[in-house]
């Protein structure tokens, strides 16, 4: 096969175009043919024997743009099956219904799909019915190796599709046929980026499969069961959704007791009147501070244990540590990594470091600026609203009460909206190299603002103002507006839009193309991803775990709503929007980070409100305390409570025995298999 490009009028061999019959066939016949018992026409061939199979799997759309030219579709339909030694990606890619069409559906060889279930870390069933790190060369011992639609998820086999269309690089100085001379391809440029941003390639996602989605809705969301098919979500929608909807579902069973307790509080004391001034009882206030910095503990430690037996089920305990070609949006100039000896783009740390202080720091302290700017506007408000309630004494003003905090609380979410898309365009700007340095940079960008935008208010007002009323009554607005404004945003105003506006634009039939069916799918909006899920539910988390003691019915709307968002959040990822592509995880990542510390801050939080009760202030008084031995009293109880914490944590290990067992035993297996290998390699 020659090299991707270098026959730049379109034309090439037999293993580098579609396969043709004896006689001519129109190409839009062919497309109807992509899920045809039998290969069909305009299939680019495969060169490895064992790749051949009776039924090709459309797993990848690709949308170019409208001006692009017929040689264009016909070099890039080329690139895409050529070898990874050509610059190619060594995928198989159907060309849609003709040379002049806007559609390229790829799929992958099992060879393909094999290397990089490896090269990607992937454990896989072995022969003894284990788990074990997948090989390429023992891929005979591993079972279903043969039968790539049982051995690989459709979320993995979509997934390495794109992993290899994202690997693709110009192998010398290319010039892409049907654009001007003037576009060259550079020697070891990212192809599949270049063309996104020559305007040649418009769109890239995975196709739904219709059967499965049926099925998996009638599973997950369509009836009256409690238990989610998480094993069903990991294989169609992959491993991030999957845990993201595991920890949703452990997270919402495990506020019960939380709010069986702040029920049995709420019942006992007589206060269900968040106007109340009275502070709470001190015997329930300090049960609910104390059983929330415990519960978050044990609550975190055993989704850990939870989180690694999901991980081994899903064959993703042991990810590889690689030295990954750099992400897409990586540029710099072409240079010798010193680290890989590859040819690739290099972009100083130095000036990655100039941009972070010069540009991030100081947009981010803007920002938190703004934080505070609402804060001020907030506390003069409230201070209006008061002020008018005690002339006019009325239903009226007392209702007037609750809208600074409304008003607010809208005020922060269209805040922190346009703070995520302000995190992404300078995570951008400072040119990481890696995915998951992007990734962390831009979540640790959000959750410095989440945690200032969302719990600012409510530490001011517990800590310096301390004001239990106003406390409490700003954190059932919060509970209360804060919900009903997600529902509505995530869910209610996307349905409203792909019902009425969208979906007479989709209508289809059975016996439509399947090009038209694929072309509908492509009319759907992109999957905002699972940022704003895990940023609701951290600072949910956030508000049960820190302030629910001055709120003891937190936890109780929190499973209320928690109950809904389940199926809602299935019924959106599965209905409203394209499938997405996700990378295989071993866990939740940063975020899970992200709660241990609101887990620990809690400790510090609930033993500074229990400072708060009127009842506790006025029994240290009556026995003579003074105030630094009260304060002095609150840090050995905020000391013990973290010791007591600690210990729970290392009573409670991070994973069960038996994981434990099998991810040594994975380990020991593939450090053997490498030096197996190496004898082999040095001769």
């Amino acid at each position: 096969m020659s090299k991707a490009g270098g026959d730049e009028g379109g034309g090439g061999s037999s293993s580098e175009t579609a396969q043709q019959p004896e006689g001519k066939t129109s190409a839009g016949k062919a497309l109807s043919k992509l899920n045809a018992p039998t290969v069909g026409p305009s299939w680019t061939k495969v060169s490895c024997p064992c790749c051949v199979s009776e039924r090709v799997e459309p797993l990848v759309l690709v949308k170019l743009g409208e001006k692009v030219r017929p040689e264009t579709k016909r070099w890039l339909v080329r690139v895409i099956g050529a070898p990874q030694k050509d610059g190619g990606a060594t995928l198989l890619a159907h060309p849609g219904e003709d040379a002049s069409g806007d559609l390229i559906v790829v799929s992958a060889p099992r060879c393909t799909l094999l290397k990089a279930t490896e090269e990607l870390g992937l454990c896989k069933t072995y022969r003894n019915k284990d788990m074990e790190a997948f090989s390429y060369n023992d891929r005979d011992h591993f079972k279903d190796s043969d039968n790539m639609e049982v051995f690989l998820t459709l979320a993995e086999r979509q997934y390495i599709v794109r992993y290899e269309l994202d690997g693709m690089r110009a192998q010398k100085d290319l010039r892409i046929p049907g654009l001007s001379d003037s576009y060259i391809l550079p020697h070891r440029a990212n192809i599949w980026r270049k063309l996104v941003s020559a305007g040649v390639i418009v769109d890239t996602f995975p196709l739904h499969n219709p059967t499965k989605l049926r099925d998996l809705s009638k599973a997950w969301y369509s009836g009256n069961q409690l238990a989610q098919p998480l094993d069903s979500v990991n294989e169609y929608f992959g491993t991030p959704v999957a845990f993201y909807f595991s920890f949703l579902d452990f997270y919402t069973w495990s506020l019960l007791p939380p709010a069986i307790l702040g029920l049995s509080i709420t019942y006992f004391s007589g206060s269900t009147s968040v106007e109340d001034d009275s502070a709470p009882a001190v015997t329930g206030h300090m049960i609910q501070a104390i059983f929330s910095m415990l519960w978050s503990t044990v609550f975190m430690e055993l989704w850990k244990r939870r989180s690694s037996t999901l991980s081994y089920r899903w064959g993703t305990l042991t990810l590889a540590d690689r030295f990954a070609e750099p992400r897409p949006g990586f540029h710099g100039d072409i240079g010798l990594n010193p680290v890989t000896g590859r040819m690739e783009p290099l972009f100083p740390d130095w000036q990655r470091d100039l941009r972070m202080a010069l540009v991030s720091v100081p947009v981010v302290g803007l920002f938190l600026g703004l934080v505070v700017l609402g804060m001020l506007c907030f506390y003069w408000g409230e201070a209006q609203v008061q002020q008018l309630h005690k002339d006019w004494d009325s239903l009226l003003s007392l209702t007037s009460l609750y809208i600074p905090s409304v008003l607010h609380i809208v005020y922060t979410n269209m805040l922190g909206n346009v703070y995520r898309m302000v995190a992404q365009s300078l995570t951008e700007y400072e040119n990481h190299r890696e995915e998951s340095a992007f990734e962390n940079h831009l979540t640790a960008k959000v959750l410095v603002f989440t945690f200032f935008n969302n719990f600012a208010v409510l530490f001011h007002i517990a800590f310096f103002k301390q004001d239990v009323p106003l406390l409490r009554k700003r954190l059932a607005s919060l509970l209360i507006v804060s919900q009903l404004v997600n529902q509505v945003t995530e869910v209610v105003i996307p349905y409203l839009v792909d019902r009425f506006i969208s979906a007479p634009n989709r209508a289809e039939s059975e016996d439509d193309p399947q090009e038209d069916k694929y072309r509908n799918q492509s009319t759907l909006p992109v999957f905002p991803g699972l940022f704003s899920e895990y940023i609701e539910l951290l600072v949910q988390f956030g508000y049960l775990s820190l302030f629910s003691c001055v709120y003891p019915l937190t936890a109780v709307l929190l499973l209320i709503n928690n109950v809904t968002e389940i199926r809602t959040d299935a019924y959106k990822i599965c209905k409203l929007f394209r499938k997405p592509f996700y990378a295989p995880v071993a866990n939740m990542g940063v975020w899970q980070i992200a709660f241990e510390v609101l887990s620990f801050v809690s400790v510090v939080s609930n033993c500074w409100l229990l400072l708060l009760s009127p009842r506790l202030q006025k029994l240290c008084q009556e026995g003579g305390m003074s105030s630094t031995n009260i304060l002095l009293s609150a840090v050995l109880v905020e000391h013990v409570l973290i010791l007591v914490k600690v210990v729970l944590a290392v009573l409670i290990p991070d994973e069960p025995d038996w994981i434990r067992k099998k991810r040594e035993r994975i380990e020991y297996t593939s450090m053997r298999a490498l030096r197996e290998q190496k004898p082999h390699q040095e001769s």
